[in-house]
């Protein structure tokens, strides 16, 4: 009678009916009676369930019906039990829908049923997004994305290293690529997995010089989330800009940094975001003043612990803290390489305006047809404003000033150049400041000239400090009164969020990098001219002696940051855009006499032969000092020798570097480069690497043998330095005539076709193309190595690369060469192997 077994069970009243007579005992496990209760418990459990499934089933049809209306019926249950096991059939449901490969109608239910508050923050952000103020602050007119957004040039990949060069130079070789160099990809798939590539992307690296489109790429592609039309399988989307997260100085968990910057989320629970996809994205790595300490940061996994800012980004990078969720980050290229590549699954770059997509934004943005045809036959008209409208915010910066001037039929001389533009561009702010804010429409010439100069010091000083967004603090330096600047809404954007309790401030920076160098250059004049006002009529004008000083000061700088700096100043000596600035300048400060000694100058720094992109930049230069007379040289002399092709031809160095500005900046794209057109010598070669690196496709006889440094007949600088690094190479490891090697190395992602038919580079030089070969940016589809020397051990290294990098190269030709017997039979099982794309062998 002690014992436990003289008791009944306790009676599990959640079962149901318990109405069956207690007094029978069951007599064991196998009782007839317990067996029968048993059955019956079950039975009615099963209707109850299946009961209830139906109900929810039909609630859920109901809910995917199309005749079904948003404001109907949202059930509301306080039930804290009977909500969680509506929450179990929803989960049930889903995942059968998506084994029955019906994902789509599981997005669509799943987002049905989003908590309301999230909701909330998808209606908030189609609101936020679908107005865009183009290079204007929140003070300016905004126009409806979907009516005047162009679709950009977004392709897969490019280099993993550090391109510090100024990115107006960037611009610039991307404007001479062939369009068919590389995949273009919609800026709504840039998270599906690139060809051959098996693993899940879960973090995209969107890398783009500044004003390229990158900030709109983002606006256009939650704005299309947010609306319904793509991406719908990813429920929710948090745009966390880096201006934002800089600003937020206390500890907190990754929960609280979701609820400060989007209340909505507050009702959500920490487990939510395992049944949910969300999305993180990250603008403007650029502009991050946080250390991201990617090695010394402490390991976190609760988004509801606190730790600091930096460690938190970190953390969701690294995948250590809500690994399911997708993370894009948007960067300048300079920047990029504060991401350990490890974490980042797939990088994208932004190039811009292709040149049908320039003229389609010309089209969208004005509204008049036959004003904005006009506009773009003169944009064309200027090779230099051509490859600018790449940057989306040069196009606005042109489409404001030339719509104004050319529609209004201004007498002014219709801009040209970029200093004649960005010129225009300041008049055009100035007066609209004047007008809107003071109710003029005369510029007071004193105050205005008092501002600008303002900002211009602001420009330079940050430009000299390589800064390109500033705080109060640095406006203030300046003698810059805050609330005059924030009026300035075309030209310093004013970037402010109203903190929740937390320490946020007010960011500022100019719309883009080239209005700062502008703003910079007419500092420096300014300057100047209140400086040596009366000193004009010495032998060496001061004038001349500054100009030349900035010259060589461009020269000296290796990655070109003061390139557009420069071709500003310049542009600004003339007396025709200082006439535009009359009131501005105390006095003119130019003449005829000194700019033609300037042009002297950059050309004789041009016969010194500086590399092919400081010569490119000082032919820009010439050009906004309207003198062209290199490259009427040259045209000259190829029409008076009615030479077809440049085989045998004699140049000079400076007509050397006119040449390849002219073919660089020719509206025709490089698609195909032959070197037998060309004087096949050592020099013409070295002079022509930018023009081969543009190409698409390069092929010919390279007729030249590798050669010790002191043997070759080049006397500047930047010549020996290149046939130094290259002879080194070559007489190492090939030892023949193999000289495009080196080139293609430096830039493998774009070259589609490479011809080295009849060449002898022999096993040592196969084995340096196999280094291109095996790099997983090279990009390379047809390889002709016709008669060109290679054996067995050549052939190994060819194979071993195209093992370690097989979803490229579709066609191989390797005719007259001698891969013995085991080389034929490990290419031929490349050929038959699905892994691999090679398709044809020779």
């Amino acid at each position: 009678m002690k014992s436990d077994r003289s008791m009944d069970r306790p009676i599990k009243f959640c079962l149901g009916d318990t109405s069956a007579d207690l007094s029978l005992k069951p007599e064991g496990p196998e009782s007839p009676i317990a067996k029968n209760n048993l059955d019956s418990i079950f039975k009615e459990l099963e209707q109850k369930i299946i009961s209830v499934m139906k109900s929810e089933l039909k609630s859920f049809r109901r809910l995917l019906s199309p005749d079904y209306l948003e404001c109907s019926e949202r059930d509301q249950d306080n039930d804290e039990g009977h909500s969680r096991v509506k929450e179990w059939l929803l989960k049930i449901t889903l995942h059968f829908l998506r084994k029955i490969n019906q994902t789509d109608l599981a997005n669509r239910l799943q987002t049905k049923l989003m908590p309301v508050s999230l909701q909330t923050l998808k209606s908030r952000l189609q609101d936020k997004y679908q107005r865009i103020n183009e290079g204007m602050s929140n003070l300016g007119d905004s126009a409806r994305l979907n009516e005047i957004y162009t679709e950009l040039y977004i392709t897969e990949g490019g280099s993993g290293e550090v391109n510090n060069e100024h990115e107006v130079r960037q611009i610039e070789r991307v404007s001479r690529r062939s369009e068919t160099q590389e995949t273009p990809v919609n800026c709504n798939d840039i998270f599906k997995p690139s060809l051959g590539q098996d693993k899940p992307v879960r973090t995209v690296l969107t890398k783009g010089v500044a004003g390229i489109g990158k900030t709109v790429s983002v606006q256009k592609f939650i704005l299309d989330w947010a609306e319904g039309k793509a991406n719908q399988d990813v429920h929710f989307i948090f745009p966390l800009p880096f201006r934002q997260l800089n600003l937020i100085q206390k500890n907190l968990s990754f929960m609280d940094l979701l609820n400060h910057l989007h209340t909505e989320t507050k009702e959500i629970k920490s487990t939510d975001y395992d049944d949910y996809k969300v999305m993180l994205i990250f603008d403007g790595l650029d502009e991050c003043r946080l250390p991201l300490d990617f090695h010394n940061n402490l390991s976190l996994t609760d988004v509801s612990e606190s730790a600091s800012v930096d460690v938190l980004l970190t953390n969701l990078i690294k995948g250590n803290l809500l690994p399911s969720a997708l993370l894009w980050i948007t960067s300048r290229p300079a920047a990029a390489n504060q991401i350990p590549p490890e974490c980042v699954d797939q990088v994208m770059e932004v190039r811009g305006f292709n040149d049908p997509q320039k003229d389609e934004y010309f089209r969208k943005r004005i509204n008049d047809q036959r004003l904005a045809d006009r506009i773009v036959t003169h944009i064309r008209s200027s090779r230099s404003l051509y490859i600018m409208c790449h940057i989306p915010v040069f196009c606005w910066i042109s489409a404001t000033v030339l719509e104004r001037m050319m529609g209004k039929a201004e007498r002014s001389e219709i801009p040209k150049t970029l200093t004649q533009m960005f010129t225009h561009f300041l008049i055009f702010q100035t007066k609209l400041k004047t007008q809107k804010y003071e109710g003029k429409y005369e510029i007071n010439p004193y105050l205005a000239g008092k501002t600008i100069l303002s900002l211009g010091k602001l420009a330079f000083e940050q430009l000299e400090k390589g800064n390109l967004i500033f705080y109060e603090e640095d406006l203030k330096k300046c003698g810059i009164d805050v609330r005059e600047v924030s009026v300035y809404s075309g030209v310093c954007t004013q970037i402010f969020r109203e903190g929740f309790g937390l320490q946020l401030g007010k960011v500022y920076s100019f719309v883009h990098l080239s209005v700062q160098e502008f703003l910079a250059a007419l500092f420096k004049l300014l300057s100047f001219s209140e400086q040596n006002t009366g000193l004009e009529n010495v032998s060496m004008s001061p004038m001349t002696s500054l100009l030349k000083g900035e010259v060589d000061k461009a020269l000296q700088s290796e990655n070109g940051h003061w390139d557009l700096f420069l071709r500003f100043l310049l542009g600004l000596s003339l007396e025709s855009n200082q006439t535009l600035l009359q009131g501005l300048l105390s006095k003119t400060i130019s003449s005829s006499q000194r700019n033609q000694e300037t042009a002297d100058y950059i050309k004789q720094k041009i016969r010194e032969n500086p590399s092919p992109e400081k010569s490119i930049n000082l032919f820009y230069c010439l050009n906004e000092l309207n003198d062209r007379s290199l490259e009427q040289e040259v045209q000259t002399y190829l029409s008076r020798t009615g030479a077809r092709c440049l085989s045998g031809v004699k140049l000079s160095p400076a007509q050397w570097s006119a040449l390849v500005f002219m073919m660089l900046n020719s509206e025709e794209q490089l698609d195909e480069f032959k070197l037998s057109k060309y004087d096949p010598s050592e020099e013409c070669l070295l002079r022509l690497l930018p023009v081969i690196k543009a190409s698409r496709k390069a092929e010919g006889e390279i007729g030249m043998q590798a050669r010790e440094p002191k043997e070759c007949s080049a006397n500047t600088k930047w010549q020996k330095q290149q046939q130094t690094n290259m002879a080194r190479e070559l007489k190492q490891q090939l030892k023949a005539k193999f000289y495009s090697v080196p080139t293609l190395k430096s830039n493998p992602s774009h070259l589609r076709d490479l011809d080295l038919n009849n060449n002898n580079p022999g096993d040592p030089g196969v084995k340096l193309l196999s280094t291109l070969l095996e790099d997983p940016h090279c990009k390379l589809e047809k390889l002709q190595l016709w008669g060109c020397s290679v054996g067995e051990e050549g052939c190994t290294a060819l194979i071993s690369a195209l093992r370690s990098n097989p979803s490229h190269l579709r066609e191989l030709n390797l005719n007259f060469n001698k891969p013995g017997d085991s080389g034929v039979k490990l290419l031929s099982a490349l050929l038959e192997d699905p892994q691999y794309k090679l398709e044809k062998l020779q």
